[in-house]
């Protein structure tokens, strides 16, 4: 009976250090079934029996150290790709409220309100019918140009560096024709011939339209269809008090294949095909 009382207490008090320490639940039960101690007894060669314990482990309360129990741990996200990034953002984002979205709506309607604008300029096809030197300018030419009106404009242009008086003669060309005129040492200029240039400015092509193209024809920005839906051009003064020259052109450019293309999405075109630099890609367009 001594025997039986002393490896009772030792058992308890085994027990109890146990618990105290926050020590494992698999080691105070068995891996088969959940189970307690219930009584003892001296004539038997067991210290204790066992019965099936009435509540789930799941509800036995655990150290705080044992996170899967705990359940007051944190997700952590990774932030080895997404510079200057916070847990919160990321986790509206994964839920679908971060707006990711939104920015790519936004940057496409930009360039829809830009493409809008640049169909409000007046871009001809035209026909270079006479060029030569400027008397009073070195470094420009005077070409008398054809661009469906009933007189040939004359239009001044910053050329010679660039291009040799023989090339531009009878020579089709674009033409923004709605800028205001202005006085070019003397003479009187009636829009501008648009050309590609590279980054370094030495290299200038002007941009050419597609064959089957004459001069006055309109050229847009878009697709074939939207020649159906083009507004009239801005007037010339439209165009100076809004600035729509200044908003359009530093999203002009030629792309991989020397195509002129607005915001690289929007082909310049008219109803016979795209117009195009020579040789100059990736260049900007003014």
């Amino acid at each position: 009976m001594a025997m039986a009382t002393a490896t009772t207490t030792m058992a308890a008090t085994a027990a109890a250090k146990f618990i105290k320490r926050g020590g494992s639940t698999q080691m105070l039960l068995s891996k088969s079934k959940p189970a307690i101690s219930s009584s003892f007894s001296s004539s038997s060669c067991h210290c204790c029996h066992i019965i099936p314990r009435k509540k789930p482990i799941n509800n036995i309360p655990l150290p705080i150290s044992f996170p899967a129990a705990a359940h007051n741990y944190h997700l952590h996200h990774s932030f080895c790709t997404t510079a200057n990034v916070n847990a919160d953002a990321i986790t509206t984002s994964q839920s679908g409220g971060g707006g990711g979205d939104d920015t790519s709506d936004d940057s496409s309607s930009s360039m829809s309100k830009i493409k809008d604008a640049g169909n409000l300029l007046d871009i001809r096809v035209g026909r270079i019918i006479k060029a030569w030197r400027h008397e009073e300018a070195d470094s420009l030419y005077v070409e008398q140009v054809d661009v469906g009106e009933a007189e040939p404009r004359i239009i001044c242009s910053g050329l010679v560096k660039y291009i040799l008086l023989d090339h531009l003669q009878d020579r089709n060309v674009v033409v923004l024709a709605n800028l205001k005129p202005r006085n070019m040492r003397g003479v009187k200029s009636s829009g501008m011939l648009m050309a590609a240039s590279d980054a370094s400015h030495e290299n200038v092509e002007l941009l050419h339209p597609p064959d089957g193209s004459i001069p006055g024809d309109r050229i847009w920005f878009g697709s074939p269809d939207d020649q159906t839906n083009l507004p009239d051009p801005a007037s010339p003064n439209q165009i100076q008090k809004k600035k729509i020259w200044e908003s359009v052109q530093p999203h002009l450019k030629t792309d991989d294949s020397c195509i002129a293309i607005l915001g690289g999405e929007y082909f310049m075109r008219t109803s016979t095909g795209v117009v195009a630099s020579k040789s100059l890609s990736n260049a900007n367009i003014s």
